[in-house]
């Protein structure tokens, strides 16, 4: 049975968040301008374009997410940030909005006064760098949605899943003290690590924090994004399970085909094991969707 198909049957599971087990991500943090710093390139990548890419991170996740894939691009020569949302990993604070988490990243960019960026975007992140690209367009060499929601202009991220999912979330989101959502761990398992051995599914759902709602359900205002010519690319990770792949529901081609002109980048991988497990085949793939 599809998980989408029995929205109330999640309870006493026995995984529950253990805000313990956060403390010990699989990878160590990183600040911010640390991560930026290239690692040492004679490993073969001598002739490539050298890239300045900002990676921004999903739902149900954090900047460690993309360590490993980060690690990948500066052995590559790349000048890489990861930043981390507000409201997510260990920031207690989880009443944030869709606006404050685009000011933090266009605030980060700026601050670090980047130019020619390659700004990346996995999942819920791809909502997040529409609006930053409406603000520092200038900035920007590519945008690049790896398995990422594109919305159309006036819609939420919680519009683009199936009913049943969607009342599902609702009643996660109302049953929560502080309007968050935190996934069952079955859902999570079959959606977001279908790939995944369940020993590494259980360690990659430790990582996870609860989920501020209030962005996932906000409509955003979207005119601008779609007036702007910045070049545009879409991983697609075939075989990720979070979204059925029907021509209703999915991130490829309903998603990608929103971009208009785009560069259509396929691998094999799911929503949250493929980076981890296969961290250099997706920063080269993250490469030829950044590359000119």
């Amino acid at each position: 049975m599809h998980p989408y198909s029995n929205p109330y049957g999640y309870t006493n599971v026995g995984y529950v968040h253990n805000p313990q087990y956060n403390r010990h991500p699989l990878l160590p943090q990183i600040a911010w301008p640390a991560a930026a710093q290239v690692s040492d390139t004679s490993l073969g990548y001598e002739h490539i374009q050298r890239l300045t890419f900002v990676l921004v991170h999903g739902s149900w996740a954090d900047a460690t997410f993309w360590h490993p894939i980060a690690e990948q691009l500066r052995r590559m020569g790349h000048v890489v940030y990861t930043p981390n949302l507000p409201g997510h990993g260990s920031d207690p604070n989880k009443n944030v909005t869709h606006q404050m988490i685009v000011d933090s990243v266009t605030n980060d960019i700026v601050s670090h006064q980047l130019q020619d960026i390659v700004l990346v975007a996995h999942s819920f992140g791809g909502t997040v760098i529409q609006k930053v690209a409406e603000r520092i367009p200038d900035r920007l060499k590519r945008l690049v949605f790896m398995n990422a929601f594109v919305l159309e202009d006036g819609q939420s991220l919680s519009e683009q899943f199936p009913p049943q999912a969607l009342a599902l979330f609702e009643q996660l989101r109302q049953s929560s003290k502080d309007d968050t959502i935190t996934l069952p761990f079955p859902l999570f398992r079959e959606n977001f690590t279908n790939l995944a051995s369940l020993q590494l599914a259980e360690q990659l759902y430790r990582t996870t924090t609860p989920e501020p709602a209030v962005p996932a359900f906000t409509k955003l205002d979207l005119k601008k994004f779609y007036s702007l010519p910045t070049p545009k690319s879409y991983l697609y990770l075939t075989t990720d399970n979070l979204l059925p792949q029907t021509d209703q529901y999915s991130f490829h081609p309903l998603m990608s085909n929103r971009l208009g002109l785009h560069r259509l980048i396929k691998m094999p991988g799911d929503h949250m094991t493929t980076p981890k497990t296969q961290p250099k085949q997706v920063a080269w793939k993250l490469y030829e969707a950044g590359r000119d």
